[in-house]
């Protein structure tokens, strides 16, 4: 789980000086609150995290799905004290041309092992999970190696409800698999929060670094035989030796 000194609202590290932080807030929030009440996430977009998400995402490997959303039902549970007693969960959804081209939602695919696990652990939360409830209207450019203004723009309009019937005085949970810059969180609570929601609240399977994403990241690819240590689903590496650049535009970002 995320661990230090971090952003109550959105989750972001907070840089602390040698005196010490003063702030629960980061900056961006202090200056600009988000539509959202709070962000979380399970923990940092790296490592075998970065590896799993690309595994499920990329190579199809849907058995990292069960695993990877036990972890982010940990991350929606630190919501738990706070959150409304019910709540629909809506996840961020595809453009329909990126659905088709991978064959499924990962963001809904998360939610659905996570709502079974947070039902069993909190079965007196009233969690619902609503996969139509946002729609996106066009087929954004990859989030990817754009500053932050630009994916800001990039996402500005970019979805729209279904039927705002659905969420008028409805507090919402919107889940995705990566936090990065929070444009898309921006724009999906943004948009929900006009067709007519009471609340809405964030929670990811990882955060990425705030505003330091760097574009053209090796990553390494993996095999249907090859699996990640410490995911579930997933059995420990075999070849750590094989490493295939892979251009960072590929990976969405919320």
């Amino acid at each position: 789980m995320q661990s230090g000194d971090l952003c109550v609202r959105c989750s972001r590290r907070l840089v602390t000086s040698a005196l010490g932080s003063t702030f629960e807030l980061c900056k961006t929030c202090r200056l600009s609150p988000p539509p959202f009440v709070r962000a979380v996430a399970y923990g940092p977009y790296e490592d075998r995290m970065k590896a799993a998400i690309y595994a499920l995402k990329y190579n199809r490997m849907h058995t990292a799905a069960r695993g990877l959303g036990q972890m982010l039902a940990e991350a929606i549970a630190q919501l738990a004290p706070e959150a409304p007693a019910e709540m629909l969960v809506v996840p961020v959804p595809l453009h329909r041309s990126k659905y088709v081209e991978r064959g499924f939602n990962q963001a809904r695919s998360l939610g659905v092992h996570a709502l079974a696990k947070l039902r069993m652990t909190h079965p007196e939360w009233r969690l619902t999970l609503a996969s139509t409830t946002l729609m996106r209207l066009r087929a954004t450019e990859s989030q990817a190696g754009l500053t932050p203004h630009q994916r800001r723009r990039n996402v500005l309009g970019a979805f729209t409800v279904s039927d705002p019937a659905e969420v008028i005085m409805k507090h919402i949970l919107l889940i995705d698999d990566i936090f990065t810059t929070g444009a898309t969180a921006l724009s999906a609570a943004t948009t929900l929060i006009k067709a007519g929601a009471a609340s809405v609240w964030v929670a990811t399977l990882a955060r990425a670094g705030g505003f330091d994403f760097k574009p053209n990241t090796a990553f390494t690819r993996y095999s249907d035989t090859e699996t990640i240590v410490g995911i579930p689903g997933l059995a420990p590496f075999v070849n750590l030796q094989r490493e295939i650049k892979f251009s960072s535009q590929e990976h969405s970002s919320f």
